[in-house]
């Protein structure tokens, strides 16, 4: 069996885009291996936005600290092994193979119990849970997939669970408004945990503050028990002073650009000291600005090119993008700037492109090779709604939309445009390959 036969196998199954919401499949999957999650301790991360970046800054703070550390996310931006990392490094093919040649025969099983089969996401999840108590790791870092109280993830009980902020997104299977939506991630709160929550909006504060006095968990929140004290634009980042559990840090360099990114580390920075229990009083602050600086996340406002300078950001809701707009506008002072945009069909277009509208000088509207992205004309007609007919180019293949970027760019003669290339993770990766950057896992060594 060689890695494109598991990817075809795992094509075979439900995409992460499909649910039956049930953690009956996966926990029975992951009792026939002799339930790995329960062997470990788990701080997992749940929210709309934000769950990558600050996943992999905990990732980084604890293998600071000489912690062992497993690690999923995602989805993924090249490869899928890049979901299952250990100590740092993505698994390597052959060990990703052998974990699901392992998990064959327990599949048929699982799958002959129910009345729907395991899906692509449940069947990554039981692998990451196996390979972290194979490895061994001290602990594992996961990041939900979707929601929270019936995602895969969330048969394991987490010793520390993360809500980054939440927005809307995916209606369909978490609600229509915010309290429903968080009502859903708070789900990964169990009794005896620790709860780590970001700046949310009141509905949503409201429902997860409620879900935590139900549960008797404890609970630190942005704003009040830890926080942003200072953050700073500088070269190739940002320079952080961070209010945390036990105590203050400060000349945090994090090499990754946007304001929004100084609060993820905050709430990173509560995850770990949670999880390390505090009694020993701060951490050592070098420890804490070596694991920041060793931060990455790839596909998140992340350049890939110079001269023009081209950023890709996986933005894909309203939420997203205005996180993304902010951005820009206050790390960057390109002109022009040029969004490169495909959405997938089940995403609020308009809502993405009212919110970059403000930053964009012009839009090429594009669609990635993604099954599911939605058709360049429809996006066209909702970008000419929002930019207006004259700032929007339609280009029906993301080669040639990068191109037109590019050229829209360059106007200014080189000097000081820049491209941007947003609106889905599958836009993101495929622009990731054409200008040669190479693996998201390459990219994280």
């Amino acid at each position: 069996m060689t890695l494109a036969d598991v990817e075809a196998a795992l094509a075979l199954r439900w995409p992460e885009s499909r649910l039956d919401p049930s953690l009956e499949r996966v926990a029975d999957l992951l009792g026939l291996l002799g339930d790995p999650q329960g062997s470990v301790p788990v701080i997992l991360v749940a929210g709309t936005n934000g769950k990558s970046s600050t996943a992999r800054m905990v990732d980084a703070l604890l293998r600071a600290t000489g912690l062992r550390v497993g690690l999923y996310t995602s989805p993924h931006l090249d490869s899928v092994t890049e979901r299952i990392v250990v100590d740092g490094s993505p698994l390597p093919e052959e060990a990703f193979v052998a974990g699901y040649a392992e998990l064959v025969p327990y599949l048929q099983v699982v799958d002959a119990r129910h009345e729907h089969p395991l899906s692509f996401f449940e069947v990554l999840t039981a692998m990451a849970y196996a390979a972290f108590v194979e490895a061994p790791v001290d602990v594992a870092v996961v990041e939900v997939g979707m929601g929270g109280r019936w995602d895969a993830t969330n048969v394991a009980d987490a010793q520390v669970a993360v809500v980054t902020p939440i927005s809307l997104d995916h209606q369909a299977y978490l609600g229509d408004t915010m309290g429903e939506i968080a009502a859903e991630k708070a789900g990964i709160v169990k009794p005896g945990s620790f709860a780590v929550v970001a700046q949310q909006p009141l509905d949503a504060a409201e429902v997860l503050m409620r879900r935590v006095a139900e549960v008797g968990a404890t609970v630190a929140r942005e704003g009040l028990e830890f926080g942003v004290l200072a953050s700073e634009q500088a070269f190739g980042g940002r320079l952080l002073t961070l209010r945390g559990l036990t105590g203050e840090y400060d000349d945090v360099f994090l090499p990754l650009h946007g304001r929004h990114q100084g609060h993820n580390a905050a709430v990173a920075l509560a995850a770990v000291e949670a999880f390390l229990g505090g009694g020993a009083g701060p951490l050592d602050v070098d420890l804490v600005r070596q694991g920041f600086a060793l931060a990455r996340s790839p596909g998140r406002l992340e350049i890939v090119r110079r001269s023009p300078t081209v950023l890709v950001d996986a933005a894909h809701n309203p939420g997203g993008a205005e996180v993304l707009a902010q951005a820009l506008a206050e790390s960057f002072t390109f002109d022009p700037l040029v969004g490169v945009v495909g959405v997938l069909a089940d995403k609020d277009a308009r809502g993405l492109l009212e919110a970059l509208e403000p930053v964009l000088t012009d839009v090429v509207v594009t669609r990635s090779a993604s099954a599911r992205a939605l058709d360049p004309d429809e996006l066209a007609a909702i970008a000419v709604d929002v930019f207006g007919a004259d700032r929007v180019v339609v280009a029906p293949r993301l080669p040639d939309a990068l191109d037109e970027g590019l050229a829209l760019a360059e106007r200014s003669g080189g000097v000081g445009g820049a491209v941007v290339v947003t609106g889905s993770v599958t836009t993101v990766a495929e622009a990731r390959r054409l200008l040669g950057r190479g693996s998201a896992a390459e990219q994280e060594g």
